[in-house]
């Protein structure tokens, strides 16, 4: 529209001519003037098509037909989720749900290349969803149950930071990343299986992901390539856990019998099979012979009899057996992250390619390429020691054009699709993305790149956690609505230190993948975020080595703060044997309060609560969980854990009712704390406790 001027008509009445071609009268212009220049909007002529229309100076929209106010707002609503589907109604990525977008008349007989038909789908009545709104709540409306408030604004405050050096995301490189990463767990299922005869113990992929992230300072968000020491701690423990056979949970009399005596025949398999001493043969040989004695024998035993049998006989043999089997598994862990490094080596050349193809440099050092977007979206040159709110990850390099990502509804669920590859969300996690893009996002005013970064996203963590069925939703689990609620009324908490966009409560949050979520609000990862203030909620994902460093991280910034700094954590109560991430807490001069909920009594949310069933949701906690309270001295005078607070913190902990009885496969899987079969009767003879106020300190020391 170069050739048009953007001048404004003054006219009482006009017949304008729609994008179909028929003419119709609009209404005077008089009696919502004030209404439609408040919005934005002006009257123009146009001098190449000879007629007026209707120009918006915020949103740069142009309409041959006089705007309606209410019924689509592309600020509050960019992706017109709200307005009436029109048939056979045209959009494209660039202006998705716009059915008023000005036309040539060429461009109604047919559609262009990268436009696509939406389908005709049940939309959400306005009164259920407002997108100017930010507090939603669709409970009866759609299948995922979801709630959120991003109108929390935040308390946390840290130093002014420069952008980050994170490379771009682009579909292409995702795929590609999802690719390698597919191959890549397909290799570790074969080595475990062909060099140990075992299937990979489950999720252990996952939290091998997690826990080398933690030590990784390689280019790559996802893949780990250079971690020291290269022998994963997670992975070995995991897989030295099931070896010789994995021990699962059991129930009744016969299955313990049965686990028994394949633990017996597997172990003298391994010691026969493998390079093992003298010494270790003789006792694995005399251990297993003995066992198979007392089966013959004893047919009167009980399930708990089996269960001291086969503790005293992995006792014997678990040590011998670990000594053989040592080498191979060392040798499985370091595979795999050889080849992982390898796979980001690949990557990193092509993004570099693709971004060089765009004619965007990349300098060999990137902190020469640093520069600050401030909150407002304007630039500065260099950064300034000063305090600020914390604002969402910046890259420091720009984005290359975006390619078309296609978009369809099925019933309640968006299906985004590039070169064939689909992932979905739910409509109401779509709608909470598009409202995180608006308020986060400062480079794609018009939406532009919104589809296909929302496809990297969910790409993105579909590749961590895997794409199995469950799988994963255990790892990212959320809290329940109404503890969220409690933390923010009692004690100021604005601010999730391990979320997503997907899964987060507020708007304010960190995650795993600035280059991807901090379009979306994220401030990066908890490990790279130093605030000096704010109230904040931890509930970190259930891996040993993260959970450690997290601490370790906590207290660093409690020594430093002398502003009030608060950390309410909650971790697994795993006490068999308990992880060190647990005791420090404890044990923490930080420590003001903590009460521990015990298994069974209270509730996650599933982190595949974007697609999932309403009715899976929801899940019972298997293990007792601790909520640690550590807080400096300002922190715990302004949010001071008081009986008052700590009630009401405890009735929001109240089951809702709606959750399953027992968590989904995925959700029970915590590393080899649940390869134990002891596990599932420590928690039953916690089954009928009550919550357990552990009262802090004396806080004068501290």
């Amino acid at each position: 529209m170069t050739s048009e001027n953007h001048g404004t008509v003054t006219a009482d009445s006009a017949v304008v001519m729609s994008p179909t071609g028929s003419t119709s009268e609009a209404a005077p212009f008089s009696p919502s003037t004030n209404e439609l220049i408040q919005a934005g909007w002006s009257k123009c002529w146009s001098k190449r098509e000879n007629r007026p229309y209707y120009f918006n100076r915020f949103t740069n929209q142009s309409l041959w037909e006089m705007p309606v106010l209410g019924q689509h707002d592309v600020i509050s609503d960019p992706l017109g989720l709200n307005a009436a589907p029109v048939s056979g109604e045209v959009i494209s990525d660039a202006g998705l749900g716009n059915g008023q977008r000005k036309r040539h008349p060429s461009e109604d007989t047919q559609a262009g290349p990268n436009s696509f038909k939406r389908p005709k789908v049940g939309f959400l009545p306005n009164s259920l969803f407002d997108a100017s709104k930010t507090n939603i709540y669709l409970s009866t409306t759609v299948n995922n149950l979801v709630y959120w408030d991003l109108d929390v604004q935040t308390n946390a405050v840290i130093r002014e930071r420069a952008s980050a050096d994170h490379l771009p995301p682009h579909p292409e490189i995702e795929l590609q990343r999802a690719q390698l990463t597919t191959k890549l767990r397909q290799h570790y299922h074969e080595l475990c299986s062909q060099r140990e005869g075992i299937e990979p113990p489950r999720e252990s992929f996952n939290r091998w992901l997690l826990e080398r992230k933690v030590v990784d300072k390689g280019l790559d968000p996802l893949l780990p390539s250079e971690c020291d020491p290269v022998i994963s701690p997670s992975m070995f423990r995991e897989i030295m856990n099931d070896i010789p056979i994995r021990l699962s949970r059991i129930k009744y009399k016969e299955e313990a019998r049965k686990l028994l005596f394949k633990y017996a025949e597997a172990a003298k398999k391994m010691i026969d099979s493998r390079n093992a001493t003298p010494d270790s043969r003789k006792v694995v040989k005399w251990n297993v012979e003995d066992t198979m004695n007392w089966l013959r024998r004893d047919h009167s035993a009980s399930k708990e009899d089996y269960m001291d049998r086969l503790e005293h006989l992995r006792k014997q043999c678990g040590p011998h057996v670990a000594s053989v089997a040592k080498d191979s598994v060392e040798g499985i862990c370091s595979k795999i992250y050889h080849i992982s490094a390898e796979y980001v080596r690949r990557m990193r050349q092509a993004h570099l390619t693709l971004l060089k193809e765009c004619n965007i440099s990349v300098g060999q050092n990137l902190s020469d390429l640093f520069f600050l977007f401030k909150v407002d979206g304007t630039e500065s040159t260099e950064v300034q020691d000063r305090l600020v709110y914390c604002y969402p990850v910046r890259l420091s390099i720009p984005s290359p054009p975006q390619p078309r990502v296609e978009l369809h509804f099925e019933n309640d669920v968006a299906c985004l699709r590039y070169k064939g590859e689909m992932v979905k969300v739910n409509r109401g996690h779509f709608s909470k993305l598009e409202l995180l893009y608006r308020y986060s996002c400062i480079d794609d005013p018009r939406f532009e790149k919104f589809l296909s970064r929302v496809w990297c996203l969910i790409k993105r963590y579909q590749m961590m956690f895997g794409s199995g069925v469950n799988e994963g939703s255990g790892l990212q689990g959320a809290l329940p609505v109404p503890i969220f609620e409690a933390l923010n009324k009692q004690f100021g908490v604005t601010f999730e230190c391990f979320a997503s966009p997907l899964n987060c409560y507020f708007k304010q949050f960190c995650s795993a993948f600035p280059d991807i979520d901090g379009f979306f609000g994220s401030r990066g990862p908890f490990l790279s975020f130093s605030p000096v203030s704010g109230s904040f909620e931890a509930n970190p994902p259930f891996c040993e080595e993260l959970m450690d460093a997290m601490v370790t991280h906590f207290e660093d910034l409690l020594e430093r703060s002398s502003e009030p700094l608060s950390f309410i954590i909650f971790v697994p109560e795993w006490r068999d044997p308990p992880t060190p991430a647990l005791t420090r807490m404890e044990a923490s001069r930080f420590r003001r309060h903590q009460m521990i909920m015990p298994p069974f009594e209270h509730e996650y949310r599933s982190g595949s609560q974007h697609i999932c069933k309403r009715e899976e949701i929801y899940y019972k906690s298997v293990h007792g969980t601790a909520v640690i309270f550590l807080q400096n001295n300002a922190g715990f005078s302004k949010w001071e854990p008081t009986t008052e607070r700590i009630q009401e913190l405890l009735a929001a902990y109240k089951p809702s009712g709606r959750s399953l009885p027992s968590p989904g496969p995925s959700s029970t899987s915590t590393g080899d704390k649940d390869s134990k079969p002891v596990q599932e009767h420590l928690a039953r003879s916690q089954d009928n406790s009550s919550p357990v106020d552990k009262t802090a300190p004396d806080t004068t020391n501290i």
